[in-house]
């Protein structure tokens, strides 16, 4: 199965792009407010967020390295099915959304689907 080890590689680049996006929140509170549709006062909660935007950008790296590097491969893979999978789990919950939150949230839905076929095409290759 050729395919298989093409679509993988897809979804990680994917996943490492969509990851590196937010890390431009590590400049500040605006560019924050751009990504999100959140005004963010409190300099304790942009202070996380500017963190959170930091560990986006580590995700992101590893998803593109480990792209090229198929003993990673399945680690990238679970760790950004546990990012996205995570956040719509939380966005369903929560009692509204920004427009900008509703569109995070399609877009990790999505994700999610495109990560757990690479997973399972990725543990197929795995077992030969």
């Amino acid at each position: 199965m050729k395919i298989a080890p093409t679509v993988v590689t897809a979804v990680l680049l994917v996943a490492g792009l969509v990851h590196l996006l937010p890390a431009v929140g590590v400049l500040g509170a605006e560019r924050l407010a751009g990504l999100y549709g959140v005004t963010l006062a409190d300099p304790s909660l942009l202070l996380l967020m500017r963190h959170r935007a930091l560990l986006f950008g580590l995700l992101g790296a590893f998803a593109l390295h480990a792209a090229w590097s198929p003993p990673l491969q399945v680690w990238a893979l679970a760790i950004a099915l546990a990012s996205t999978a995570g956040f719509a789990a939380l966005a369903v919950q929560a009692q509204s959304l920004s427009p900008a939150l509703r569109q995070v949230m399609r877009i990790d839905v999505g994700l999610t689907i495109a990560l757990v076929v690479a997973l399972v095409l990725r543990l197929t290759l795995t077992e030969r």
